[in-house]
């Protein structure tokens, strides 16, 4: 519930960013890429550990040390939460280390919607950097339309590639 108060809140009020590729009122498409000064190996080991770089803002719990991902297809991108709960925020349906993560789910608040996404990474070398593009669609039914979704789920975007890219660039 944290998740849909703070962090869709503070995204909803973030102006629209050039990395929406399409929305319409039964879903919408964003697109964003990063070059991170590190190779595609580094940015892997760092990519399939969402701790490490996830808003714990942007969390359920209110604490990123508390979202896991099992890379393995069919591995869940999953959050603990207190007393023995827990979310499936997306389920891992193809992995080509160092190279691409496909997922599909109801990522953040669309848990709670008549709602399904396809999220991806693509990693590229680009000589001693990586690109890292992320592609987030989301489609299905949604009694507003997903206009305002778009804008708010390309901002929680643009901060964890923002935090990906710090978290290696730190190191």
């Amino acid at each position: 519930m944290r998740f849909i108060l703070i962090a869709f809140a503070l995204a909803l009020s973030a102006p629209a960013a050039a990395d929406i590729v399409d929305v319409a009122a039964n879903g919408f498409e964003i697109r964003q890429q990063v070059r991170i000064t590190a190779p595609p190996e580094k940015v892997w080991e760092t990519l399939i550990v969402p701790a490490r770089w996830w808003s714990s803002d942007h969390s359920f719990s209110g604490s990123s040390a508390n979202i896991t991902l099992d890379p393995r297809v069919g591995g869940c991108w999953c959050e603990t939460l207190p007393n023995g709960g827990g979310v499936r925020h997306l389920e891992l349906t193809h992995i080509a280390p160092p190279k691409s993560l496909v997922f599909r789910g109801a990522l953040g608040p669309f848990y709670n919607l008549a709602a399904d996404g396809a999220l991806s990474f693509t990693l590229a070398a680009n000589g001693a950097e990586t690109d890292v593009t992320v592609v987030f669609r989301a489609g299905g039914y949604v009694k507003d339309g997903f206009q305002k979704w778009a804008t708010a789920v390309d901002g929680v975007f643009l901060q964890q590639m923002g935090n990906l890219k710090k978290s290696l660039e730190a190191q």
